[in-house]
């Protein structure tokens, strides 16, 4: 299968790691958008700041970019602790995490990325210590193998996962505080596409940002990286202003369309009307069609489809909705069904 990376895919790139932290805000009074999560993160951590203890553990889930990342740091920020971050598939066996948990101080943080891939042997390992603030090191293998008890500090530990219903129920109970993050509204993605541009030294007017904001998914991530390449599509092609005729002229010529579909949803539309006549089929005779995984279609394009309304899971398999066969100019056939309204459209 050949691995493909679409410009407005969620998933985090390596010029992301390069660029992003710093479009990243560096209070949470400035981190724009998810107010209701934003607002209880801040009474949880004045609460932890005045009564001198570390903060309970948390739990961050919802879609990719969405800032659960981003909120982790903010955390850290404010309550004035360190943050040491890793991720689940990392994590092979508990020596991978004594060395980090030993070496904490008091109200560390320990940020675990998709925490829903840790393995049930590391899951063991940190309910005591997330618990009872210890953790059973193995001294030795064999029939006479002894474990030492060892003290350590009270830590937080910060989960996020974009597969909450993977966690198993004895991790996700540990977690006294649990936020899901939610796309964002266009308005709000465009706040964020000027504030972007202004530190990256980009002249953008109000119209540029709101046509990139509508193009984004609902997702930050998308939004700065769409940014940048309109952003060269402006140096190269215009005079360095990213306005409403560049912007469009720019996600034309990068496939991206006035709904935020790109070249990959358009393929996965097209093949489930014109190779399998709407569906529904399987999974794995998409994938296969497509020439992708299971696991990209899955979690990278359905996601946004299903959300816009274009695409359906039934229990017989994934079927395109009247509304896709009108974007690709095709006539719906009578048994298509309309999905419920897109959670972008502006109260239509």
């Amino acid at each position: 299968m050949s691995e493909r990376t679409e410009i407005t895919t969620p998933l985090s790139l390596v010029e992301d790691d390069q660029v992003e932290p710093s479009l990243r805000p560096q209070r949470l009074a400035e981190f724009i958008g998810q107010r209701k999560v934003c607002d209880a993160l801040q009474i949880s951590v004045e609460a932890a700041l005045a009564r001198r203890e570390p903060l309970d553990h948390v739990l961050f889930h919802g879609p990719p970019g969405l800032g659960k990342t981003t909120l982790a740091s903010l955390m850290a920020r404010e309550l004035g602790v360190n943050i040491k971050t890793t991720s689940g598939p990392v994590l092979e066996k508990p020596a991978d995490l004594v060395g980090i948990l030993t070496n904490q101080r008091e109200g560390d943080i320990l940020f675990i990325d998709e925490i829903h891939r840790l393995r049930p042997i590391i899951e063991e390992f940190l309910y005591p210590a997330m618990e009872d603030w210890q953790v059973d090191i193995r001294l030795s293998d064999g029939p006479r193998a002894q474990t030492m008890t060892m003290k350590i500090e009270r830590f937080t530990l910060i989960g996020a996962t974009t597969r909450f219903g993977l966690l198993t129920a004895p991790m996700r109970a540990r977690f006294g505080i649990v936020q899901r993050l939610h796309f964002y509204p266009p308005d709000e993605l465009a706040t964020i596409v000027r504030r972007s541009a202004d530190i990256l030294g980009v002249d953008t007017t109000q119209e540029g940002a709101e046509e990139l904001a509508r193009r984004a998914r609902g997702t930050p991530r998308v939004a700065n990286r769409l940014l940048r390449r309109v952003r060269d599509y402006a140096e190269v092609r215009a005079d360095g202003r990213i306005d409403r005729d560049v912007a469009r002229a720019a996600l034309e010529l990068l496939d991206v369309d006035e709904y935020g579909l790109d070249e990959m949803d358009t393929r996965v539309l097209r093949a489930l009307i014109e190779t399998f006549e709407g569906g529904p089929v399987g999974l794995n005779s998409l994938a296969v069609a497509l020439g992708e995984d299971t696991a990209t279609l899955e979690e990278v394009y359905e996601p946004f489809l299903i959300q816009e309304g274009y695409l359906m899971r039934t229990p017989r398999g994934r079927a395109a909705t009247a509304k896709a066969y009108r974007r690709l100019g095709f006539t719906p056939p009578p048994g298509a069904s309309d999905s419920q309204a897109s959670f972008f459209d502006d109260g239509a």
